[in-house]
């Protein structure tokens, strides 16, 4: 697996500055989305919209930044993160239905 490209930056989705963010494809890759458009996330917010969603959620509803600060479980995770300092690295977990999807 290759390394996923790190820098300080502002995470589109939340807008914190001096994060790190990495690429984030909107529509996941083996969804076809390799050469689709990215953005630029902080680690917990890339962490949890993969622990809350499935690669087939995030490409059929929620492949825009508009979409997901939109969608009631990202945007409340939003208003957390937003009042967290930089560099917190919450632990994130599967939201318990997609653990039971994942079975």
């Amino acid at each position: 697996m290759g390394r996923k490209s790190k820098s300080l930056g502002i995470c589109e989705l939340c807008h914190r500055e001096n994060v790190e963010v990495t690429i984030h494809h909107l529509t996941p890759k083996e969804m076809g989305g390799t050469f689709e458009p990215t953005a630029q996330l902080c680690i917990p917010c890339h962490k949890h919209i993969h622990a809350v969603y499935t690669n087939d959620e995030l490409a059929i509803r929620l492949n825009t930044i508009p979409a997901l600060q939109a969608d009631e479980k990202i945007s409340s995770f939003i208003k957390w993160i937003q009042k967290q300092p930089p560099g917190k690295l919450p632990k994130i977990k599967k939201a318990n239905e997609r653990k039971r999807k994942n079975k």
